[in-house]
Formats: structure tokens, C-alpha cells, sequence
């Protein structure tokens, strides 16, 4: 701990750098010192009111009473990493009792864990690719199925199968690495406020969305496995569809004995107001990605439809596998986030905290018209649009340089990220001090 502390904060990112790339933020985080929605700089002595949330992965800010009275605890299990596929424990099976109760979806009971979003993605996509194959086998077919159908601006990840999904803005993500040409198609995303005209425009989008789909199945006879979407695409602009259209796409799905993929990696957990984000809608896809708020990350599935194959990816040893089968400290992380959200009823105020957000940003866009534009947002997951990247971007840089941390999505957004239980007290202050600075353009 000493050797830590003789480390000076101003040379953390010239230490940092000398052997990884450390071109992220200036400010260098006091761990100890931070504390709720606000970061402590032990460069400056600043504190930086936080609205990015360790891009989406902080659920309850930083230093919450209850992790910090159970840190003895916490760093006692930390000692040891058991390779959980195979090596279980009291402490893992509790952790499950407590997924089980406050996050685990009814529909959803097949459960696999792993490290890292992308390989939750992936995992998901294996499985979906192994029941369709299989189904195929019991007609007879011979045909292989490793399709997988995607959007336009979705992001799923940096790894193995997701590169071909991902396509969002900055091509850096995933230019130059092999990737499959799966049917990309268009994402008829809704723009706020929503009119007759607009409305109309998105509508058309949707049909023509899922005749590309249709004609993407007809071209590749039983080689689709999947269809792929975020229910908020979050990095490709924090884009929203209508439930009528995921409704097109559960047809479309049961129509031709595919499997329908929800990643909410990013929209999980109690951000949209809800602990997943698919239950605001109608429909139920057949497994979901989880990853960030989580702390561990992994695959959900509906048990009833992947068991029409008796040796599918979740009863069949070793198809889906990994050496650490999650990280133990990061589920019992977790499994403190989970009991906190529980007895603090952070969904309640997510919903609560976020429509007081959104309102906000409603206001300021009716404000300011001519510099803020399509207010968006589902419980504390809110965005909001510039006229361009340029100005977003510096928009995005004076906020920072004001004590403000928020992230940008999209062509032209930013967008909020709060922790689940923010203030509206600290929302507003966020509110002001972007009213403040789109003044002085």
C-alpha cells in the first residue's frame, strides 16, 4: 500500500503511459475521496460531478455505505479467484440466490456468466447458432446456420462474432479486422418529439426494415440463427424504436424458427427505469446479453425454447465455456449493488429522477432550438442532440473543463448516464451547467 501511495498524483498518467496507451481523461481518480455521483481529482483537488458512471457501469456511485461496511468482507473473498465452472462455493451459490430474486428475469432461467460484454454477446450468439443447426439436423437438413442478422448504428462489442455486428461512428472500433457479411439493416429509430410527419417517416422505415429482414432469410435458406438489436441503441446515438416494430420482429422470428437477441449490456439493470429494458415492451426475446452494471457479464435465456433441443449449449457440457466462468469478486460486487438496489428502490427512482431529467432536456431543447434538439430518453438512460459533432464535441469539452462528465453517442449527441441513485439536486446542476455553457456559443 505504500509503494501505491508513493506514486505522486501528478505522475500517475506519465506512469501509466509508459507502457499503456493513457489518452482518456486528465483528471486522476481518488479512489478513497470520491464519493456518490461526484469524482475526486488528487491532481487538482477538484471534484467532478459524474453523469458518465464509469461509462454505464457504475450502478450506486462510488464509496456507497453499505460496500464500504462490507469492504472487509468484500477484500477477504478477494484473495482467492476459483475457477467457477467447475470449483463452486457457499459464497457463489449466494450470489445466485440473490440474482435470482432481485434481477433474474421469469422467461429468462438458463443462465451462463463470463467476463467481459463482447463475450456475453458472442456467447449468445453461439447458442442461438447451435439450436438452429441442431433444428436443422432434426428436418434432415444438413445446413449449418451461421447467420446473424444486425443494425445499422449498433454497437455489440470489440471481439470475435460482434465485430461484424458492430458499426456505430468511429470506424477505429472495427476497421481493418476480418469480420462476416451479415445482412446490416436499416434501424428506423424514432426522433422526439414525435409528430405526425416524423412518425410517418419512422413507420416506413420499420415496414422496409423488416422486408430487408424477410428477403435477408429467403437469400440464405436456414442459415439465419439470429437477429440481433439493443433495445436502445446506445453508442450508434441512444436510437429508440417503437414497440410495433419489435413486435415485427418476434414475427418474423417465430415465423421461421429464428432466435431473437435483446443486448442490454448497456440498457440493463435498472437505467430505463426497469431492471431490463425489454420489459417496457410487449414482446420477450429468447436470451439476452448482460454486462456493465452487472459487474459480471454473461447470457440469460429462455430455458422452455432452448430446451425444443435436449443437448443445447446450457445442458451440454463444455460447448460454452470459460476457464473463470465469471469473476467471483465481481458477482459478489455485485451481489452488494443488487441488495442495495433492492432495499433502497433505486427503480423508483430512476424512473422518478429520470423524468425530472428528461423534462429538462425538454426544456432546454424548446429553449434553444436552434442548438438542442430530439430530447430522448427512458428512465435516466437520456440523450440529447447538437447540430453537429464539432459543436457537441466542444460542447461535450466545456462541460468537462465546468466540473461536468458526460459522454457522446452518435453522430451528434450526448448523452446522460447517471448513477441510479442521483439526486434530482445533482441532475439540475447538470442541467445549469449545460444551459450555461450552450449560452456562450
Amino acid at each position: 500500500m505504500n509503494n501505491i501511495l508513493e506514486i505522486q498524483s501528478n505522475k500517475v498518467k506519465e506512469t501509466v503511459g509508459k507502457h499503456v496507451l493513457a489518452d482518456g481523461f486528465d483528471f486522476v481518480m481518488d479512489i478513497e475521496n470520491s464519493h456518490g455521483s461526484w469524482i475526486h481529482d488528487s491532481v487538482s483537488g477538484k471534484n467532478f460531478l459524474d453523469m458518465f458512471s464509469m461509462f454505464g457501469s457504475a450502478s450506486i456511485g462510488y464509496n456507497h455505505p453499505y460496500l464500504v461496511e462490507k469492504s472487509e468482507w468484500l477484500g477477504k473473498m478477494a484473495v482467492n479467484k476459483p475457477t467457477l465452472a467447475d470449483v463452486y462455493s457457499k459464497e457463489y451459490a449466494h450470489f445466485l440466490e440473490v440474482f435470482e430474486r432481485v434481477v433474474l428475469p421469469e422467461e429468462l432461467q438458463y443462465a451462463f456468466f463470463i467476463e467481459g460484454g463482447a463475450l456475453g454477446v458472442e456467447n449468445a450468439m453461439k447458442a442461438c447458432f447451435d439450436w438452429k443447426t441442431r433444428k436443422n439436423f432434426e428436418k434432415g437438413l444438413e445446413t449449418e446456420a451461421g447467420i446473424c442478422i444486425h443494425f445499422r448504428q449498433a454497437f455489440h462489442g470489440r471481439s470475435g462474432y460482434t465485430l461484424s455486428l458492430t458499426n456505430t461512428s468511429d470506424p477505429r472500433k472495427y476497421q481493418y479486422f476480418p469480420m462476416f457479411e451479415w445482412p446490416r439493416i436499416l434501424n428506423p429509430k424514432l426522433h422526439f418529439p414525435i409528430t405526425e410527419e416524423n412518425l410517418e417517416e419512422t413507420i416506413k422505415n420499420e415496414n422496409l426494415a423488416l422486408i430487408q429482414i424477410t428477403e435477408a432469410i429467403l437469400a440464405n435458406p436456414d442459415k439465419v440463427a439470429c437477429i440481433i438489436i439493443e433495445p436502445i441503441q446506445a453508442e450508434g446515438g441512444d436510437n429508440h424504436f417503437r414497440d410495433e416494430f419489435f413486435v415485427g420482429l418476434r414475427n418474423i422470428c417465430d415465423e421461421h424458427e429464428i432466435l431473437l437477441i435483446f443486448d442490454e449490456v448497456q440498457t440493463g439493470i435498472g437505467i430505463t427505469g426497469k431492471m431490463w429494458a425489454f420489459e417496457h415492451l410487449s414482446v420477450r426475446p429468447d436470451i439476452i446479453s448482460f454486462g456493465k452494471k452487472t459487474q459480471v457479464c454473461g447470457v440469460l435465456a429462455n430455458k422452455e425454447k432452448f430446451d425444443e433441443i435436449p443437448n443445447n449449449v446450457f445442458r451440454e457440457s463444455s460447448r460454452i465455456n470459460s476457464t473463470f466462468g465469471g469473476n467471483f469478486i465481481d458477482m459478489l460486487r455485485f451481489q452488494l449493488v443488487m441488495e442495495v438496489i433492492e432495499k433502497e428502490n433505486l427503480l423508483e427512482n430512476a424512473n422518478i429522477v429520470g423524468e425530472y431529467l428528461l423534462e429538462g432536456l425538454q426544456n432546454l431543447a424548446q429553449k434553444h432550438p436552434e442548438k438542442l434538439s430530439n430530447a430522448r430518453g427512458k428512465g435516466l438512460m437520456c440523450a440529447i442532440d447538437l447540430p453537429s459533432g464539432e459543436q457537441r464535441d466542444h460542447i461535450r469539452n466545456e462541460l468537462y473543463n465546468d466540473g461536468l462528465i458526460i459522454l457522446s453517442c452518435g453522430d451528434q449527441s450526448i448523452r446522460f448516464r447517471p448513477h441510479l441513485n442521483v439526486a434530482k439536486e445533482e441532475i439540475q446542476i447538470a442541467l445549469d451547467k449545460i444551459e450555461n455553457n450552450i449560452n456562450k456559443i
